[in-house]
């Protein structure tokens, strides 16, 4: 891949150096090329002329303001984790890398929150909280490397959406540094409060092209004491998905409900030497929490045994390693040119038909399919490859994931359920949302951003 070459605004430069220190500024190729994609698809190659890290808010501000000065374009990122391209750099761009800022500013386990700085990581927080027998509830796939921040600009889901939401449920307030450098602090540190407009939750989301989060005020949960996991092996992977909706209607709220195919069951066991594609050619996997937990269980376990399901009532370790199975599920391959995993969500009334035209469409396409979903909320990550780089069968492959997502839409799905537009979806955008929409959001970003500094070229596509 061949990047256009920008050279860096030596003023900009000195800018930059006036404020910040040594250590903090590198123009060294291999940064350059470290930080110029996160592990999203690559539509358009760019690196980046600088990559700064920022380690306070005056940091970022300095930054900011020498950038709107000079009119070069930011690109703010985090561990990199995003899969939709929303930290790819841009031409002439400069990666401001917010992970040296990870400090933990409060834990208050009786108004159950904390203060973070965007580079905390997910994991590394819930670890503080949990000597107080708290959590952070969202919980994506990268939550061991993911950064708060990121978690933040994503509006990332994971596992436990299917009971306690995504990242924009948990996020009271923000600190947010604006296009031209100041400073503003939205929301509040109570759970309820409606005054005004919900600035916060426009930024959560919003994928660092409205403001710069440099910290943020989350709501905690309680971490449950008690903890039941159900794994159930179905024949099919369409009465899996009936499962889900037989869950639903019997009344019971799992914390985790995912669901796997045979294909990913089948790849799961290549990469680990698990024996699960032996036991059923899907797998709902099912875990509840608290008090409830035991009473829960049993009535899904009668439920999906209606459906044909194979009942197994796992244990806490071996709960615990298909947890962690699925989790990295999604992570095996990084996608590229011959495959490529998608993020659309669907009425979970629709799972099954989904599901079934995924089939469907890859067969008559020629190319393999995975499916694995957060099914409890209808988000689904169907994979398709090809085994070579042949144009053929990237041509095919391309018509699939096209037609998935306009089969997404017309069951009154998302193209993106969790991961966010990124670059990467902009293509698709305008299939979703009217022009009357897009041109709203265009505007709003004109009003945060009117240099067009801040992530250019990500979340919203430019006006026709």
């Amino acid at each position: 891949m061949n990047a256009h070459v920008t050279l860096l605004d030596p003023h900009f430069l000195d800018a930059l150096r006036t404020s910040l220190q040594e250590g903090q500024i590198s123009v060294d190729a291999a940064d350059l090329q470290t930080y110029a994609i996160d592990q999203g698809p690559v539509t358009d190659y760019q690196q980046p002329v600088a990559v700064v890290w920022a380690e306070s808010v005056a940091d970022v501000q300095a930054v900011v303001r020498a950038a709107a000065t000079h009119k070069v374009p930011l690109v703010t990122r985090g561990a990199g984790t995003g899969v939709s391209g929303g930290a790819h750099a841009t031409a002439g761009s400069v990666v401001l890398n917010l992970t040296r800022m990870n400090q933990i500013l409060e834990i208050n386990p009786d108004d159950e929150i904390a203060r973070v700085e965007p580079g905390v990581i997910n994991g590394d927080l819930n670890d503080a909280v949990a000597a107080y027998g708290l959590m952070f509830a969202p919980d994506p796939a990268s939550f061991k490397i993911s950064t708060i921040g990121g978690n933040i600009a994503t509006n990332a889901g994971g596992l436990r959406c299917a009971k306690y939401g995504v990242t924009r449920d948990a996020v009271l307030s923000l600190d947010v540094v604006m296009a031209d450098g100041s400073l503003i602090h939205t929301g509040h540190r109570t759970f309820k409060g409606v005054a005004g407009y919900d600035l916060t939750g426009l930024f959560v989301g919003s994928e660092g092209t409205l403001g710069i989060v440099v910290g943020a005020t989350v709501r905690l949960r309680y971490l449950p004491a008690i903890v039941r996991t159900l794994a159930v092996f179905f024949p099919s992977v369409q009465q899996a998905a009936a499962g889900v909706l037989a869950v639903g209607a019997a009344r019971v709220q799992p914390c985790i409900l995912e669901l796997l195919d045979g294909p990913s069951l089948k790849e799961l066991d290549f990469r680990n030497g698990s024996t699960l594609s032996q036991r059923g050619n899907a797998l709902l996997l099912i875990q509840f929490d608290g008090l409830a937990a035991e009473a829960e269980e049993a009535i899904a376990a009668v439920e999906l045994e209606k459906l044909g399901g194979f009942v197994s009532r796992e244990n806490p370790a071996e709960a615990q390693r298909l947890v962690e199975l699925r989790r990295n599920n999604r992570g095996l391959d990084v996608d590229a040119e011959n495959r490529v995993g998608e993020d659309v969500a669907v009425p979970r009334s629709q799972l099954v038909h989904y599901i079934t035209a995924l089939e469907e469409m890859a067969v008559r396409h020629g190319v393999e399919l995975q499916v694995i979903a957060h099914a409890g909320d209808g988000n689904l990550h169907p994979t398709f490859s090809v085994p070579t780089f042949e144009p053929a069968g990237i041509k095919a492959l391309n018509a699939a994931l096209d037609e998935s997502i306009d089969k997404a839409l017309e069951l009154g799905g998302t193209i993106t359920g969790e991961h966010g537009v990124g670059q990467y979806k902009l293509r698709w955008l305008p299939l979703e949302q009217a022009k009357e929409v897009l041109e709203l959001q265009r505007s709003i970003k004109a009003l945060f951003d009117p240099q067009g500094i801040l992530n250019p070229g990500k979340a919203i596509p430019a006006a026709s």
